[in-house]
């Protein structure tokens, strides 16, 4: 069996967002498109957890749909353990290969219907894959509803009865329903009190070593990938710009983005010494930098980082990085 379970290569995945054909023949306009996701390369080991971070508009979000299938990738391939699943739509993967993949999402407020009991919504997948039939499947719900940390009787309930906590609870055990293996969680404790993240990061966790599950852990929490990650790609503007193992990237992160992003998180440490900002924002993406994506907001940016697009070499895609000019930044760890 290999160990790599989920492979991504070169995947790009691009919007239409031209304006109406006829407002185009009037101005001449050309057709736009937004390049969300641009040839990303990746593999997710069995058994890791495989975290995402980037600023908002990075292309995390849609590069977690495009591997679960809920977007089919505009270029590029996605296999998941030996299956070629990119040129299919959801409905199209064969139901023992679709029931093994599924997501967790940001907000549970929004992921639940509110028509439906939980027992109910945890059941649909289990009808879903035919996994259980009869009094098994109120079995299996009761079974779903204490693993997560929650009562079976609870199965009676509706969503708006439960605590934000409890119901990202709820939309873990419906997406272990379908015995998935392998989960990609997009932003699942962001819409959640920071009272309540640690229980929900606590919980997945355990339920990781339980069930040998696998995943891709999309955040912009740092803290939150700190806590999970086992690996960590550092998404800028559609492009991955740096790979590398959490404990190695925290110690001592090698790309100028990468290094921005760690010096503005709080450090009690740190009162009084000097940070390098994160400046400027992200640029658009419907029209991205030539060369580097970053080199508008890298100060050590060139005339090559301005033409050339760096390769990922080495876990890190920086012109800077390869030839010398920067070195990696010396982090202390956290008390």
């Amino acid at each position: 069996m290999s160990d790599v379970f989920v492979e991504i290569d070169a995947v790009s995945r691009r919007f239409d967002v031209s304006k109406p054909l006829v407002t185009r023949l009037i101005h001449r306009e050309p057709k736009q498109y937004l390049k969300a996701v641009d040839k990303v390369s990746l593999s997710v080991v069995r058994g890791e957890t495989l975290a995402i971070v980037g600023e908002s508009g990075s292309g995390k979000s849609t590069l977690a749909n495009v591997i679960v299938g809920l977007l089919n990738a505009s270029d590029g391939s996605v296999r998941f353990d030996g299956h070629l699943t990119s040129e299919k739509s959801g409905r199209e993967l064969a139901p023992a290969i679709r029931r093994r993949m599924q997501m967790v999402f940001q907000d549970p407020y929004a992921s639940l219907n509110p028509r439906w009991r939980v027992g109910a919504i945890i059941a649909e997948p289990i009808h879903a894959f035919d996994l259980a039939r009869g009094p098994d499947v109120g079995r299996r719900v009761g079974e779903l509803l204490e693993l997560v940390g929650l009562h079976p009787d609870d199965a009676k309930r509706y969503p708006h009865e439960f605590s934000g906590g409890q119901r990202q609870r709820i939309a873990i055990a419906r997406a272990l329903a379908s015995e998935a293996d392998f989960l990609v969680c997009d932003e699942p404790t962001s819409a959640l009190d920071v009272s309540v993240q640690a229980q929900i990061l606590n919980l997945m966790k355990d339920l990781q070593d339980r069930l040998s599950l696998t995943y891709v852990l999309i955040s912009h929490n740092l803290a939150v990938v700190r806590h999970m990650a086992t690996r960590i790609g550092v998404m800028y503007l559609g492009r991955i710009v740096e790979l590398a193992p959490a404990h190695e990237l925290f110690a001592t992160p090698r790309h100028p983005y990468t290094q921005m992003l760690l010096a503005a998180l709080p450090d009690v440490r740190m009162t009084g010494r000097a940070r390098t900002k994160v400046s400027g924002e992200i640029p658009s993406p419907i029209n991205p930098p030539t060369g580097c994506h970053f080199h508008t907001r890298c100060p050590h940016a060139n005339a090559r980082c301005k033409s050339e697009v760096p390769a990922l070499l080495d876990g890190v895609a920086c012109h800077a990085v390869h030839e010398g000019r920067i070195a990696p930044m010396r982090v202390t760890a956290s008390a």
